[in-house]
C-alpha cells in the first residue's frame, strides 16, 4: 500500500510537471520504474496505458482553458500514433538485459537535452504564418517512436520543436502535445499488448499513476499560464540525467571511483544549468518589463519634445500639452 500510494504520488507529481511544461510525464514516471527494477518493456507499457487516462483528463482540461489547437493535433497524432505503435512493438522484442540500457540511454539523452534547452532563453516572439503538414507528419512519427523506446519522450521531441518554430503561443502548444498524446499513448499501448500480451501491464501501478494524474491534471492546465517553465525544464532534466546515469554506469560496469566523478561532474552541471536557467528567466522579466513599460509610456502627440514627455513622467503637464487637450498622466 505504501508503494501505491508512492507511485501516485509521483502520477500526481509528473502530471504537474507534464501538464505545465508539455513534457515529462513519461520520463519522470518510467525513470522511477527503472529505478524500482521493473523491466523496460512493463515499465513502458504500465506508463502508457496510464497516459491513456490522464493524456484525456489533460486534453479536455487544456481544451477548456482554450490552450488546444485542433489542426495541430490532427496532423501529428496520426503518425506519432504509428510511431509509438513501432516502437513498442520493437520494445517488445527485445530482451530485458538489452532493453534496459538502450532505455536507459534514451532517457538520459532527453535529459540531457532539457537541461540544455532550458538553460538558454526561451523564445517567445512568433512569426507569421502556419506549421505545415510536412513538418508535423515526421515530428510526429520521430517522437512517436522515441516515446514508446524510451519510456517516454513524445513531450520533449514535440514541444521544443513547436516552440523553436515560433508559430504558435507556448500555452497551446504545451496543450497541443498533451491533447495528442492521447492518441500516442493508446497506439503505443496496443502494440505493447500484441508484443506482451496483458501480463506485460503492471495494474497497480498503472492504477496508482492514473489516479496521481488525473488529480494533477486540472490543475496543470491551469499552472500552464504562471508557472516559469525555464526552472521546472532545468529541474526536472538534472533528476531525470542523474538517475539514469546509474544504469548507464551498471551498464557499463563502471565501480571504484570513476562512479562518485562521474555523479559529481553531472551534478555540477545540473547545478550550472539551473543558475544558467535562473540567470535567463531573469533577463526574460526584466525584458519583458522594458517592453511594457515602454508601450504603457504616454504617447507623444504631434511630434512634443522629449523634456515634455519627462515632464509629463514626472506629474508636470507643459501648459501646451494642457492647451491641445492631452490627458494628465496618472
Amino acid at each position: 500500500m505504501r508503494k501505491l500510494l508512492v507511485l501516485a504520488l509521483v502520477g500526481l507529481v509528473a502530471q504537474l510537471i507534464d501538464g505545465s511544461l508539455g513534457m515529462a510525464y513519461g520520463l519522470t514516471s518510467s525513470t522511477l520504474l527503472l529505478v524500482a527494477g521493473v523491466a523496460p518493456a512493463a515499465a513502458s507499457a504500465s506508463v502508457h496505458l496510464a497516459e491513456i487516462g490522464t493524456t484525456l483528463a489533460a486534453g479536455v482540461a487544456h481544451w477548456r482553458f482554450g490552450n488546444v489547437d485542433w489542426r495541430v493535433v490532427t496532423r501529428i497524432a496520426l503518425p506519432g500514433a504509428l510511431g509509438a505503435f513501432a516502437g513498442a512493438t520493437l520494445l517488445s522484442s527485445i530482451s530485458t538485459e538489452a532493453a534496459a540500457p538502450w532505455m536507459a540511454g534514451i532517457l538520459f539523452t532527453l535529459g540531457a537535452y532539457l537541461l540544455i534547452r532550458f538553460a538558454r532563453p526561451l523564445r517567445t516572439d512568433r512569426v507569421g504564418g502556419r506549421l505545415r503538414g510536412r513538418f508535423l507528419g515526421p515530428l510526429g512519427l520521430v517522437a512517436g517512436f522515441v516515446d514508446a523506446t524510451g519510456g517516454g519522450g513524445w513531450g520533449p521531441v514535440a514541444t521544443p520543436a513547436l516552440l523553436v518554430s515560433g508559430r504558435m503561443e507556448p500555452r497551446k502548444v504545451i496543450g497541443s502535445v498533451d491533447t495528442s498524446e492521447f492518441v500516442v499513448a493508446g497506439a503505443a499501448s496496443v502494440g505493447f499488448l500484441i508484443g506482451l500480451g496483458s501480463e506485460g501491464f503492471l495494474l497497480p501501478t498503472v492504477a496508482a499513476l492514473l489516479i496521481g494524474g488525473l488529480i494533477a491534471a486540472p490543475l496543470a492546465a491551469w499552472l500552464v499560464r504562471i508557472v516559469p517553465a525555464q526552472l521546472l525544464g532545468a529541474a526536472v532534466g538534472g533528476v531525470i540525467l542523474l538517475t539514469n546515469a546509474r544504469t548507464l554506469m551498471r551498464s557499463a560496469e563502471l565501480d571504484g571511483p570513476a562512479r562518485p566523478a562521474l555523479y559529481a561532474l553531472l551534478a555540477a552541471g545540473w547545478l550550472a544549468a539551473l543558475v544558467l536557467a535562473v540567470r535567463a528567466l531573469r533577463r526574460t522579466r526584466r525584458a519583458r518589463a522594458r517592453a511594457e513599460a515602454a508601450t504603457a509610456a504616454p504617447a507623444t502627440a504631434g511630434g512634443v519634445p522629449t523634456e515634455a514627455s519627462d515632464a509629463a513622467s514626472a506629474g508636470e503637464v507643459p501648459a501646451d500639452l494642457a492647451a491641445t487637450g492631452t490627458p494628465t498622466p496618472r
